[in-house]
């Protein structure tokens, strides 16, 4: 029951998120499976660490396809070519059981969602921004700031 909860919770999660939360939650992944990827590596369980790689390449591969190239080509291009060169990484870490190679893909991943979240951050200022400038604020009343001088 608490797995089915759990599932239940993730999908909610999932259905309301918005698209830049979406593309965090990718990167969250991307570097979680990783991350134990790495761990199978180290202790040579070549099965997990081929599972885990299986599920950074899926997420890698569903990144790239969703890239906008008709709304920013330049920006799009240059993601694509970094999650190539992430995807082949991931390649080499596989079939050459390096984890040298996985270290430099979980490396560009968390630098990636570093500047993801910077990104969200500006962006949900300047969202902030655009809606107090459209808030219809009454102009500050004489008297309540006679009152709120009193008070203080």
């Amino acid at each position: 029951m608490n797995q089915n909860a759990a599932q239940n919770y993730l999908k909610t999660k999932i259905f309301t998120a918005t698209p830049e939360q979406l593309q965090l939650m990718l990167y969250d992944g991307a570097i979680r499976f990783a991350e134990q990827a790495r761990v199978a590596l180290e202790k040579k369980n070549f099965d997990q660490s081929y599972s885990m790689i299986s599920r950074v390449q899926r997420i890698i591969t569903e990144m790239n396809a969703s890239l906008k190239h008709d709304v920013y080509p330049e920006m799009c291009g240059k993601l694509a070519s970094l999650y190539n060169y992430v995807y082949r990484k991931l390649v080499e870490a596989n079939i050459e059981h390096k984890v040298e190679s996985l270290d430099e893909a979980l490396r560009l991943l968390r630098f990636q969602r570093e500047t993801w979240v910077l990104l969200l951050d500006q962006l949900g200022k300047s969202k902030a921004g655009a809606a107090a400038a459209k808030l219809d604020v009454p102009a500050p009343n004489p008297r309540m700031e006679a009152s709120i001088k009193l008070s203080a």
